[in-house]
Parts: C-alpha cells; sequence; structure tokens
C-alpha cells in the first residue's frame, strides 16, 4: 500500500470531510506556507544546501520548501499525493527553470517515493520531511512509511532532516487548534490529537534505521493579515479535519476564531508565537 504523503492534509481515519481542495490548496500556498519559511532556511543553512545537492522533498506540497532550496543551487525533487498542491509546485518551480539543465534538475512527482525513484535512479544527498509532526496520533507512524521507501534512494552518510512541533507551552498555534477541536473531539485514535513529545523525532529515527546527527529548534511565529486570513490558513493545514468530521466546518470555524481571539491585535492582525524542531539523521 502506497503511504499518505499528506500526513496533516488529510485525517488517517478514512473519513475525510467534504472541502473544495483546490480552494483549500490556495490557502495553503498564499497564507500558510510561508509560515514554515524560517525552518526550512534554517536547515538549509546546518546543511550548506547548495550545488552539490540533490535532495528529495517528502510532502513537498505546493513547493515553497523545494523553491528555495533550487534557489541555493540544489536538484530538488518533490513528491506528494494532493494533485492540487502539486499543481502549485509545478507553477512555482518549473518556470523559473531558465534552462534544459535546470528543468531538468527538478521534478515534481505525484505518488510514494518509489514513484520518484522510477523518475530518477541517482541517489540523494539530503532527503527532507519538513511537514511538522507531534500533534495528531499516528503522524509519527505515518513519517515512519515513508521514510522505510526513501532512505533506501539516498547515498550512504546521506543527511535525512525530520521536523516536529515544538513544546506545547512554546507552540501557541498548537494549542489554539487543540482548544478549537476540543469540542468536535473524534473518537480515540489516529488523527486525534496529543502532546507534542521531545522524543518524537529521534524515535522515528531509530526506527527508520538512521544515524542522529543533531537537532535545532527554529523560532517560527504565525502572523495573519486578519481573523478570516487566519480561519482558512490554519484550516488548509488538515490538523483540524478530524474535528470537521467528527462534527460540522461552521461549528470548528466558530471555535476556532473564538480560540483565536487572545492573540489578535488590536489593529485586527492575528500573531501567535511558536518553535518549530528539527533532527538531522543520516543514513548508514
Amino acid at each position: 500500500m502506497t503511504p499518505t504523503l499528506v500526513r496533516q492534509h488529510l485525517p488517517r481515519t478514512g473519513a475525510v470531510p467534504r472541502v473544495d481542495l483546490r480552494a483549500r490548496a490556495r490557502d495553503w500556498s498564499e497564507i500558510q506556507e510561508r509560515m514554515l519559511l524560517p525552518l526550512y532556511e534554517a536547515v538549509y543553512e546546518r546543511l550548506d544546501v547548495g550545488p552539490a545537492t540533490r535532495l528529495l522533498g517528502l510532502g513537498c506540497g505546493s513547493g515553497l520548501a523545494l523553491l528555495r532550496a533550487a534557489s541555493r543551487g540544489a536538484a530538488v525533487t518533490g513528491v506528494d499525493t494532493c494533485a492540487d498542491r502539486l499543481a502549485l509546485a509545478r507553477e512555482r518551480l518549473l518556470p523559473d527553470a531558465r534552462d534544459a539543465r535546470a528543468r531538468h534538475a527538478t521534478r515534481i512527482v505525484r505518488g510514494s517515493p518509489r514513484d520518484a525513484a522510477r523518475a530518477d535512479v541517482s541517489a540523494y544527498t539530503v532527503v527532507t520531511a519538513l511537514e511538522p509532526i507531534g500533534c495528531l496520533a499516528g503522524d509519527a507512524e505515518g513519517l515512519g512509511e515513508l521514510l522505510a521507501e526513501a532512505t533506501p534512494l539516498a547515498g550512504r552518510g546521506a543527511a535525512v532532516v525530520l521536523a516536529g512541533w515544538g513544546p506545547p507551552e512554546r507552540c501557541a498555534t498548537a494549542s489554539v487548534l487543540r482548544a478549537a477541536t476540543g469540542p468536535a473531539e473524534p473518537p480515540r485514535g489516529a488523527g486525534t490529537w496529543r502532546p507534542a513529545d521531545r522524543d518524537d523525532l529521534e524515535r522515528v529515527a531509530e526506527r527508520a534505521g538512521l544515524r542522529p546527527d543533531g537537532s535545532g529548534r527554529v523560532a517560527c511565529p504565525f502572523g495573519y493579515a486578519g481573523m478570516d486570513s487566519a480561519v482558512r490558513g490554519l484550516r488548509s493545514t488538515g490538523l483540524l479535519d478530524p474535528a470537521i468530521t467528527a462534527a460540522d466546518q461552521a461549528q470548528v470555524d466558530k471555535e476556532l476564531t473564538e480560540a483565536l481571539h487572545p492573540y489578535q491585535r488590536q489593529d485586527g492582525t492575528v500573531w501567535m508565537p511558536n518553535v518549530f524542531r528539527y533532527l538531522v539523521a543520516r543514513t548508514r
């Protein structure tokens, strides 16, 4: 079975709320994805991503992380299962390839890491899974499935980077999302909320047979022009899908708006401080 690449975009419970996936993908690309830009840049700086890098991005979404790596000269391959987000990734990346060589160095693949292997047999030097885990039960297992397919595509000693939510007390957004889902909490199981654990990433790396090689924390504040933008952006993550499935979107939007009010400033903007964590591991 092909593992689910879009861990936070769709619930792992089998039930999917009826949403406009194209509009959601656009909201992710235009509102939410940039919130993780400091995480992407910190990882690339630490690994000295550049022209010698062949990078495989798991769950690449609409491609901002790939775009930043490509701007450093890296050859990038992005893999995901969400057709609407991948369409946006192609818009971002492929028109910017200035010559045939650059276009050849950029690949956007719909499917699994195995599908990326069919497109290119060369070994990757960096594998990234930069969609943070740590708030939903089952997300670590989903990431483990991806790594089981992806790590054999990397060369020996290649860097594999995993990302996770930081401690709940340092992630205002996690607390907001948790409060928004409380009244519509689905049955206990995959897709339900849980507190982030500081050892989540190490456990995933260990199960994947990877060797830890350092970690870091990055401040990624979530800032929005207004309440509507904040609700649309947070909904686009898919982290609210289990609650929407259990109740309905109007109810969850109402709870989310109420949970966001303490973070709305006098000028109407919404600002939430967050800290995310990343782990660098190496293939053996």
